[in-house]
């Protein structure tokens, strides 16, 4: 439990500025918000211990986004060119035209960059995870059938285009999911059981949970550890596993980002480095390294095969792993205890807000202390402004 402030002396009225949500910690999904809420709590000082594999200190999974062929391009239908994370410095989408150096771009990552990062990984034998795209996954039957070789390697859903869904409708977007399922069945004989949009909306992670086959979705950068979601379906346990922005090769697009490959290698050693250390110290974490086939140069590809050496040079402290992995593994240990349990009738309140705070906090591994439940029975119902139980 985490306390508010505390009543204040003196309550003002701020006419000008004083809106519904104020000094609320968990907030949303209401009517008009798709039930899409905010929690700015989180773990908080109670973060969970992560107990990894073997006891390793952090949960160190690569994602290769394979989007190429399922970028934006007037030959897919769409009205205007790609203009996205390429190497060309401040594209612009060209309506009703094709940009033909931008289309070459994205064909270096299915024609090239794929391959080498296919064939660091493999030589280095290390598990990947695959944002794959299902329109991009259906152009390329050769890579299909890399990913299915492949059995240490998840293939994820990255939705079935690679393009911005904010304003997509809902009856598109849900079909733009199932037709990716469908694609996965079909080329690579079994279907995602992870999802990464990338750039969804508020009705996306709703429909991922609402399809029901998903064992997790990545749709977030909240935390470094797993995480529960309630928020659809009448409370139904939704995994989180946050993605990366920054441990990204994106980076080399983005003003002020990695100018060369040494960027890339040091920013990765010195993250790694401080998560060991913390999880030596007993707060285990998981690291995330988002890759780009069409980035995937060969300076860029060095910096990678360079990290991959200094994370194995930690031998059972760093467990590399998928995404699917991770999973399972907190599926198995860090479960919410009583999830899905219903509240029994001789419950008194203070159990019953005990329980329901346990589930939406995320859920731990430990037993949940009823003795910081101290109001009084006919008050569970704690006042909001107060703050006391959030």
């Amino acid at each position: 439990m985490i306390r508010g402030f505390g009543p204040q002396e003196k309550v003002m009225v701020w006419e000008k500025s004083a809106h519904e949500n104020d000094r609320k910690a968990k907030y949303g999904g209401g009517e008009g918000t798709s039930g899409a809420k905010r929690d700015l709590l989180g773990y908080g000082p109670a973060t969970p211990s992560a107990t990894w594999p073997k006891n390793a200190k952090v949960a160190l999974n690569f994602v290769i986004n394979y989007e190429e062929g399922g970028e934006q391009c007037i030959l897919h239908g769409d009205g205007a060119s790609e203009s996205l994370l390429s190497d060309i410095s401040g594209a612009v989408p060209l309506e009703g035209q094709r940009n033909m150096n931008m289309e070459s771009l994205y064909e270096y990552g299915a024609r090239a960059g794929f391959w080498r990062l296919h064939r660091l990984f493999t030589k280095k034998k290390v598990p990947v995870t695959v944002f794959a795209v299902g329109m991009a996954l259906e152009r390329n039957p050769a890579v299909c059938h890399a990913l299915k070789e492949q059995k240490d390697w998840e293939v994820a859903s990255h939705g079935y285009r690679w393009q911005d869904y904010q304003n997509v409708d809902e009856d598109t977007e849900r079909e733009h999911i199932n037709r990716s399922i469908q694609i996965h069945e079909r080329v690579l004989g079994k279907r995602p059981v992870g999802f990464y949009q990338g750039k969804p909306n508020e009705n996306t992670r709703r429909l991922v949970v609402e399809e029901g086959g998903f064992k997790y979705d990545s749709d977030s950068y909240a935390d470094d550890l797993p995480y529960w979601n309630m928020d659809y379906n009448d409370g139904h346990l939704h995994l989180v596993i946050p993605y990366t922005l920054d441990m990204n090769d994106m980076r080399f697009c983005a003003p002020n980002g990695y100018a060369n490959g040494e960027d890339f290698a040091r920013d990765l050693k010195e993250n790694l480095r401080y998560l060991v250390d913390e999880g030596r110290s007993g707060s285990c974490k998981m690291m995330t390294v988002g890759l780009h086939c069409r980035l995937a140069r060969p300076g860029r590809a060095a910096a990678v095969a360079e990290f991959l050496d200094f994370a194995k040079s930690y031998g059972r402290e760093v467990w590399i792993c998928t995404r699917e992995e991770i999973a399972d593994h907190w599926m198995e240990h860090h479960f919410p205890k009583g999830a899905g349990s219903p509240m029994k009738a001789g419950d008194t309140p203070s159990q019953q807000i005990a329980e329901l705070d346990m589930k939406k906090s995320g859920g731990g591994s430990g037993e949940v202390d009823l003795s910081v439940f101290k109001k009084k029975e006919d008050s569970a119902s704690a006042d909001e402004d107060d703050g006391d139980i959030i």
